[in-house]
């Protein structure tokens, strides 16, 4: 992987060295799984969660995302998610809900990143 790229996916709150150790070294791996992760549904899944008070779907899409983020090295995000997750696990849905623009702002990120580097 070119320094320009680890420089972007880094910016975005990635370890890339752990993504690389994960993806055995291999760009053309780990390119295949970060663009599946934007093509996810998870993340759509719970802003629209978050928009109709529906705990329980918020719950699993945030779940998801939070073990997709932790695999791709994703720290930045897995942390949002973990603390969402806590959230929702504990009844705190409207703690949970205040984390959406942190985690926007962190996906977006994140969705930047990966585009500049394979799109």
């Amino acid at each position: 992987m070119d320094e320009r790229k680890r420089e972007l996916l880094a910016g975005a709150g990635i370890d890339v060295q752990d993504a690389m150790e994960r993806f055995m070294q291999r760009d053309d791996l780990l390119e295949r799984f970060m663009k599946k992760f934007l093509e996810n549904a998870a993340f759509e899944d719970l802003k629209q969660a978050a928009a109709e008070g529906d705990c329980e779907k918020m719950l699993a899409a945030s779940h998801s995302l939070k073990g997709m983020c932790a695999n791709l090295s994703m720290t930045e995000l897995t942390a949002l998610f973990t603390g969402q997750v806590a959230r929702l696990r504990s009844g705190d849905f409207s703690g949970a809900k205040e984390m959406m623009d942190e985690i926007r702002k962190a996906y977006g990120l994140v969705e930047e990143a990966i585009r500049g580097c394979w799109q």
